[in-house]
């Protein structure tokens, strides 16, 4: 977490240029897919917006504004997606989303935070180690007689909570599309919420109690690398859990890979090719923690010559797993694969990012509903995505709106093709 001296330094940078209100002009296609902030274009008040958040940070760091319900609702349905964060480094290095962040958990910290619903889950991760409050020993109910994990290997599948408990059929998925691959995989024998809602809402004590106790689970494994299928663990396992642990991702006792990463691997090195056609014209959505937020952790110590930061290394979204979903798609025979107006690093935020659906559940889908409108704008009939949140989500607000279109984990769609 931010130190008090580089909240505020960050916090003072912000010139209010409202740059991160919109994508980068040079990616801009069309003035109604030209914004990039959801709570900002929602609500177009200063407020609503990164650098209200950032200019409320500082009042209240100098005791001009009280957490008030008011601020609360701002900064609570903020999905930190980390848009403004990624075009904020476009022009200005400033760690918009850290300070952010780091909101939150001052607020949590005076007791003011989080939301109710927020608490909820975070007692139900206390009680049965998953955010849905279902029985812990249930965790690996999903596995059926045609799956067989191995009993030691190097190769560990961490499922996660949404498809161990509420989407057995990802789990499922993925455990299949190893197996057909020839991939030895094997289960944590405990395996705990990865935490990446805790971590969002500034709940950082039971976020690091979770990340210590997963990485202890993996270390005791012997597991060298861990794949995942889904975004918010991705970006846990890559980012959250050596933030919590103040390392940098490289100094892990593992390395975290989505399943995407696995699979285009193995196809450039010719020993994947899928079997089956698969027809449909369908859009990627980046969601937000595999994309923009998954790029590795870099521990720093802050060292400033002058305004100059020694040693940083910048995250500036760039480095998020794009291409690899990308690349599975298009080796897929019979899938027409178009892009919607903002995508990669410029994607719009489909709304179940920071914990924002919990609290917000009509806003998240607003949030959706913008997405599915730029899904039917690319000309595709399906949407597929990487998280089972966002497939949620989606699939949700699809059928209020009663639309014709279809969403699929990308799991789904490799296990029909392979």
């Amino acid at each position: 977490m931010l130190s008090v001296d580089e909240y505020v330094r960050q916090a003072k940078m912000c010139m209010r240029c409202t740059f991160c209100k919109f994508i980068d002009l040079n990616w801009v296609q069309s003035l109604r897919f030209s914004r990039q902030c959801p709570i900002d274009a929602r609500y177009a008040f200063n407020l609503y917006s990164p650098h209200g958040l950032l200019h409320s940070a500082l009042a209240e760091l100098d005791g001009e504004l009280d957490f008030t319900p008011k601020l609360m609702d701002a900064l609570y349905k903020c999905t930190l997606c980390g848009a403004c964060d990624a075009r904020c480094k476009r022009n200005l290095d400033i760690e918009v989303l850290q300070v952010i962040e780091n909101l939150r958990i001052r607020c949590v910290e005076q007791g003011k935070g989080p939301m109710p619903e927020h608490k909820v889950m975070a007692d139900k991760i206390r009680k049965s180690h998953n955010e849905y409050g279902e029985p812990h020993e249930n965790r690996k109910k999903w596995v059926t007689a045609d799956i067989k994990p191995a009993a030691k290997a190097d190769i560990a599948y961490f499922v996660g909570c949404a498809s161990s408990y509420k989407h057995p059929e990802l789990a499922q998925a993925t455990a299949k599309i190893l197996q057909q691959t020839g991939t030895e995989f094997m289960l944590l024998d405990d395996e705990w919420c990865a935490g990446n809602y805790v971590m969002a809402t500034g709940q950082v004590d039971l976020a690091r109690e979770l990340a210590e106790h997963n990485v202890k689970a993996i270390e005791a494994s012997g597991a060298k690398t861990v794949i995942t299928s889904s975004a918010e663990v991705y970006k846990s396992l890559k980012v959250d859990f050596p933030r919590l642990l103040g390392k940098s991702t490289e100094d892990m006792p593992y390395t975290a890979l989505h399943i995407t990463e696995y699979l285009d691997q193995l196809i450039k090195d010719g020993k994947l090719k899928f079997k089956n056609t698969v027809k449909m014209k369908a859009t990627y959505h980046d969601p937000c923690n595999l994309g923009r937020l998954s790029e590795p952790w870099q521990e720093w110590e802050p060292n400033y010559v002058r305004v100059i930061p020694i040693g940083k290394v910048w995250r500036r979204s760039d480095r998020g797993c794009y291409d690899p979903p990308r690349n599975v798609l298009k080796g897929i025979a019979g899938i027409e694969l178009v892009e919607m107006e903002r995508n990669r690093s410029n994607a719009w935020c489909a709304g179940s990012c920071g914990g924002t659906e919990l609290a917000f559940p009509d806003f998240a889908m607003w949030t959706a509903g913008e997405r599915i409108e730029e899904a039917q704008a690319s000309g595709a009939d399906v949407i597929i995505t990487c998280s089972p949140d966002v497939k949620d989500l989606l699939t949700k607000t699809i059928e209020a709106k009663k639309v014709k279109m279809a969403v699929y984990d990308i799991t789904e769609i490799i296990l029909k093709a392979i």
